[in-house]
């Protein structure tokens, strides 16, 4: 049964925000940047496009700069826009599928004095696939991408198409930040798709990367900066 009344729905989110801001102060996050530099910016230094994958969407909710969350019109996505709000994220509604354009035109007109966060296989999947509507932000407002990838050592996964992911309080959480893309102003159609496989590869390597940090395993990359704040396990 889908949740309606805007009362509950509110309430729902209030408490979902403290359950979440009480859940990551257990975990052990350790991030990698690179040699990129450190992220999230101020958006008064350098806006970016930030992209991860839509089963990791709870641990983005540790960046404390400024951003806008793309969430979907489905009746679903109010519960997660309203926790999104309550942890301080701006948020704009829309999906490829629904409200798509308007959503377009908000997160271009939003980009202007603020991050965005795109997660490229949402609303619906396919889990894990790139679809073209973060390269299409990236070359209206001309600016670079970010992948993240994001590993837990331990989670809840749901059983949904995403396979969404909820870290074990006090286990090891990793996010490893790519090379930023820069997508040409305005992308000519057939040149869509070069840009999106680039953003497929990117984010298959730092996911795995990260994944593989998380369990402990060899990884390319070996910086382990700790989250100021955050509890070791």
């Amino acid at each position: 049964m889908k949740l309606r009344n805007p009362f509950l729905v509110n309430t729902i989110g209030v408490l979902g925000a403290c359950l979440l801001r009480r859940l990551l102060g257990t975990l052990d996050v350790r991030l990698d940047f690179g040699p990129w530099g450190n992220h999230p910016r101020d958006p008064r230094t350098g806006r970016f496009i930030y992209v991860f994958w839509h089963e990791t969407l709870i641990l983005s909710t540790i960046a404390r700069a400024r951003a806008a969350v793309l969430i979907s019109q489905h009746a679903d996505g109010e519960l997660i826009a309203q926790v999104i709000r309550h942890l301080r994220f701006g948020v704009v509604r829309g999906s490829s599928t629904r409200g798509g354009t308007a959503a377009l035109r908000n997160l271009i007109a939003v980009s202007e004095h603020s991050n965005l966060c795109i997660t490229p296989d949402g609303p619906r999947g396919p889990r894990r696939t790139v679809q073209p509507g973060a390269i299409f932000v990236a070359s209206q407002t001309g600016l670079p991408i970010v992948p993240i990838g994001i590993g837990y050592a331990n989670a809840w996964r749901a059983r949904s198409w995403d396979k969404f992911a909820i870290p074990k309080p006090f286990s090891g959480a990793r996010a490893v930040f790519g090379e930023p893309i820069f997508v040409p102003r305005h992308v000519e159609t057939r040149n869509l798709l070069d840009s999106v496989h680039l953003l497929q590869d990117r984010l298959d390597e730092v996911t795995a990367s990260a994944e593989a940090w998380a369990l402990g395993e060899p990884r390319k990359t070996a910086a382990n900066v700790a989250l100021p704040g955050a509890r070791s396990a």
